[in-house]
């Protein structure tokens, strides 16, 4: 769309602003937050009339009987704002757009048939987790395969390090299947933090933005420049995509803050997830990720300290996993758990975004 206004300008009217990704950033948030606030109820009633008894709630752990009859795949809404303001704000000739595009579509529709699944059943356990977990690696193989080819000489399948910014480490055809790690790691890290009304999509949108601001950078060669980070052609116009989450996660919020009327579900999470992972691999910022997404870390972390640690000892560390779920069971309230996760979330992804100066 927005190619077809640009065409009118004379190059210093209205029109002429079409041509900058940071307004049509703005344009992309605007377009995905309304398309959230506009098709929300309409969207909760049908998932409402889909699923007469909602998201099947586990009877162990924390009361959250409270919330029963609560329908799930409300990621739909996320994901459909999400694609159609990117289609209408991006330059649809870009790479970069199309590989983030299909890889959290393919990972939402993976979380699509998981929920349905969880809903057909009623049960909390949905598609097998092998299964799921293999049809996610092959998905994050084929991105790390593509990144390879679509990156420029001096940087395909390299890793490159903050801080020491002239470090690279040529992984070479292992960058694929580190690239499967990133991006699955983080699907079902967001996918794990999701376990409390409005906890997984505000840190999803914290990170959605540091992750547009350095897309943004490390696409233009007077900023990369400046900062000493490697600079990745093209990768500028991930900030169009990055806004659209951000619009379509605050739409999806006016919905989700407690109490929730809709649930995201794997729908959500497993593709909003595997979004911010797949911008990390493309800006080569896999491990300054890391800290961006830190608070997604710590709950996976916390699952797999407390299995290996049960197996081994038949004794838990945490009351519950994932460690939101430890601090229900201290005694804190879920507002107390969600904000201060929040603020958690914003100060960690300040400490990656510093990095992109600091050598």
């Amino acid at each position: 769309m927005f190619e077809m206004l640009a065409q009118l300008s004379d190059g210093g009217d209205f029109f002429n602003l079409f041509r900058y990704i940071t307004f049509r950033a703005s344009g992309a948030l605007i377009t995905s937050l309304l398309i959230g606030f506009l098709m929300g109820p309409s969207m909760i009633r049908y998932l409402k009339r889909l699923q007469p008894h909602g998201q099947p709630i586990r009877e162990i752990g924390p009361d959250h009987q409270a919330k029963s009859g609560t329908p799930t795949m409300g990621g739909m809404l996320i994901i459909g704002a999400l694609v159609i303001s990117t289609l209408l704000w991006a330059k649809l000739d870009n790479v970069y757009v199309w590989i983030a595009l299909l890889t959290t579509l393919a990972l939402s529709l993976i979380g699509m048939i998981d929920d349905w699944s969880k809903l057909r059943k009623n049960t909390h356990k949905g598609l097998s987790g092998k299964r799921r977990l293999g049809v996610e690696l092959i998905i994050g193989c084929i991105v790390g395969y593509v990144a390879i080819a679509v990156h420029p000489s001096g940087l395909s399948g390299m890793l490159a390090f903050p801080i020491f910014k002239d470090w690279l480490v040529n992984l070479g055809i292992f960058f694929i299947p580190f690239a499967a790690l990133v991006i699955v790691g983080s699907a079902n890290a967001v996918n794990l933090t999701d376990g409390l009304d409005g906890l997984a999509i505000v840190p999803i949108m914290i990170a959605a933005g540091t992750l547009g601001i350095i897309s943004y950078a490390v696409g233009r060669i007077d900023f990369t420049e400046y900062l000493d980070v490697h600079y990745v052609p093209g990768t500028g116009e991930l900030l169009i995509f990055t806004s659209s989450i951000i619009g379509a996660g605050l739409g999806f919020l006016w919905y989700n803050a407690p109490p929730a009327a809709v649930f995201m579900g794997d729908t959500g999470s497993l593709g909003l997830g595997g979004a911010v992972g797949t911008i990390a691999v493309l800006t080569k910022h896999e491990i300054v990720f890391a800290f961006i997404g830190g608070l997604f870390v710590v709950e996976a972390l916390s699952v797999i300290i407390q299995v290996l640690y049960y197996r081994k000892t038949k004794k838990r560390i945490f009351a519950m996993a994932p460690i939101h779920h430890h601090f229900e069971k201290r005694g804190w309230g879920e507002p107390q758990i969600v904000i201060r996760f929040w603020i958690i979330a914003l100060i960690l992804a300040l400490i990656g975004l510093a990095s992109l100066k600091v050598r």
